[in-house]
């Protein structure tokens, strides 16, 4: 089991070259979440070379589009993702990474020191009850609602230049049809994602 060459590979595939240090990190926050995952079940996949697909790959698949963000929202961020590996990859970008779950924050929160991330932080919120102090270029969700719920739960955190990106299993013309096209309209894009066989695709979605 070559972890560190088959994230290395697999980052490239994606188009994303990182110095070794970051893959070192990432490979960091991969064993501290299998650690915590023994107890806290953070995660449904246990499985290590799993994980680095379904983990740190997929949460890197989005980078190319967010390079030149300075502030990014991860709402719903769960154990971390998409946040901790973007903001291990993107030292450059402040990540401020969102979630409910008290369990889960404190795990982040761990995952940050355990990296010695600067440019990351964490809330522990509702998105509902969230308000930023500054507007955000980008706000990411992996997993995390609908189309339409996902833009409906930010919409008070939209500033004039905000984008939204969402992380799917593929859009399915129903959800699609959900979203108010008044309001918003959005791209989507395919993914092929190392050892993942299931369709991915980033949403891209502005406000209009």
């Amino acid at each position: 089991m070559d972890l560190a060459g088959d994230l290395r590979a697999g980052s490239e595939a994606l188009g994303i070259s990182l110095q070794q240090s970051q893959y070192d990190q990432l490979l960091e926050y991969l064993y501290l979440l299998d650690k915590w995952n023994r107890v806290y079940n953070l995660t449904a996949i246990r499985d290590l070379p799993a994980m680095l697909s379904y983990h740190l790959l997929d949460s890197l698949s989005p980078m190319p589009l967010l390079l030149k963000s300075n502030k990014v929202l991860d709402v719903g961020s769960g154990a971390g993702l998409p946040g901790i590996p973007l903001a291990i990859a993107m030292p450059g970008t402040v990540w401020t990474m969102l979630d409910s779950n008290s369990r889960k924050t404190r795990f982040i929160r761990q995952a940050i020191a355990h990296c010695g991330l600067k440019n990351a932080q964490v809330v522990h919120s509702r998105v509902q009850d969230y308000y930023a102090p500054d507007s955000y270029d980008f706000i990411v969700s992996r997993a995390y609602a609908s189309l339409a719920d996902f833009c409906d739960s930010v919409v008070h955190l939209l500033g004039p230049k905000t984008r939204l990106l969402t992380m799917k299993t593929g859009l399915g013309p129903i959800e699609a049809k959900q979203l108010d096209t008044d309001r918003f309209t959005f791209e989507e894009e395919a993914l092929t994602v190392p050892g993942i066989d299931e369709p991915r695709s980033l949403v891209t979605i502005t406000p209009l």
